[in-house]
């Protein structure tokens, strides 16, 4: 598939099984879905930018490096809020935008309900989180609105995705780069991913 990035590692291979077993409580799936974030967060800051900085350690000064201050994180609520809790343990400081969208349970539609971004400029990296890719349908709304506030360069992180959700957003946005853990078999007549693990949102949230 074009665009899309799937990433193997044994620690995700591990704490992707945990989260997936119906048995597991929110405390262990919680743990797990913070350690598959983390993983997918160092693959995709692999392509982001540092500067050199003069610094001094305890013993003489010496030059460094930092990250570029140009990423912005767009978590899509609520179930994105899960994965920006683990970007933080890596990036506190990072510019943070909200997209609220609501799934129609019915009609599997995105619902737009709340938006708060900070300025965007063409030369930002924009990480779009949401730890499922299933229809695409919230994916393609926030990746569009974030374009119209002048998003030029953009990588969708999700932790499980579906071919028909990847389909789209290739089709729709060929320039976007995705990057996974997984993905999936197909989605069901619900439009849940199979086998998939369930509403992340609920299970992460203990709701």
């Amino acid at each position: 598939m074009k665009n899309i990035i799937e990433i193997h590692h044994p620690l995700i291979d591990h704490s992707l099984t945990v989260i997936r077993r119906k048995e597991t409580g929110t405390e262990e799936f919680r743990r797990h879905a913070g350690i598959v974030s983390k993983i997918l967060l160092v693959e995709v800051m692999k392509g982001l930018g540092t500067v050199t900085v003069r610094i001094e350690t305890p013993l003489s000064p010496m030059t460094g490096k930092k990250l570029k201050d140009d990423v912005i994180v767009v978590p899509v609520l609520r179930a994105g809020l899960a994965m920006l809790f683990a970007i933080q343990d890596f990036l506190p400081s990072v510019s943070v935008g909200f997209i609220g969208l609501e799934r129609d349970e019915k009609t599997a539609q995105a619902r737009e309900y709340y938006q708060k971004l900070p300025k965007i400029f063409a030369s930002h990296n924009v990480l779009v989180i949401d730890p499922m890719l299933a229809t695409g349908g919230s994916f393609d709304d926030t990746v569009t609105l974030l374009k119209a506030k002048g998003a030029k360069h953009i990588t969708i992180v999700s932790i499980v995705s579906a071919p028909e959700g990847i389909k789209r957003m290739q089709k729709r946005h060929p320039d976007v780069a995705i990057v996974t853990a997984a993905v999936d078999s197909h989605l069901n007549d619900r439009k849940f991913i199979v086998p998939g693990l369930g509403d992340f949102g609920d299970r992460y949230f203990g709701t």
